[in-house]
């Protein structure tokens, strides 16, 4: 996770909200994972190019989209462009990259996935209890050689 020229104010839910995106970064799943949310966490994904009706996940369904990302990505890094905090809330916009481990769809592997993404992350007693995803993807480029 890189933050370049953001100062971070310090605030224990961006505390939190940092250590939650360093984890995706690192392609965590399961209860290592589970601990950042509250057990009836609610996560909207906003339609996009890849998911044009959007959705709606609970923690078994975001844990299960973790493990096929993990799956489906080689690497992947987030970067922290800006940082808003209020009472309970925390909202971050990010400069996303990903790698495909393998072929997906019409994609090779080795395909460059970019995206900014918005998350705006609820908090109930330092763990997250809803969350929204505004992403915006661009084309995929090729597998490089």
């Amino acid at each position: 996770m890189m933050m370049t020229e953001l100062q971070v104010v310090e605030h224990p839910l961006v505390a939190y909200a940092l250590d939650y995106i360093q984890a995706l970064e690192e392609g965590a799943t399961g209860d290592r994972l589970a601990a950042f949310f509250t057990p009836d966490v609610v996560q909207e994904e906003f339609p996009n190019v890849l998911n044009p009706t959007g959705a709606q996940r609970d923690l078994a369904a975001l844990l299960a989209g973790a493990e096929h990302g993990r799956q489906m990505m080689a690497s992947q890094s987030y970067k922290v462009l800006n940082i808003l905090v209020g009472d309970s809330t925390v909202v971050l916009e990010i400069h996303w990259c990903g790698t495909l481990a393998g072929d997906h769809e019409s994609d090779a592997a080795g395909a460059q996935m970019e995206a900014r993404f918005a998350v705006f992350l609820d908090y109930q007693n330092g763990r997250i209890a809803r969350q929204r995803n505004y992403d915006c993807f661009v084309a995929l480029s090729g597998a490089t050689d």
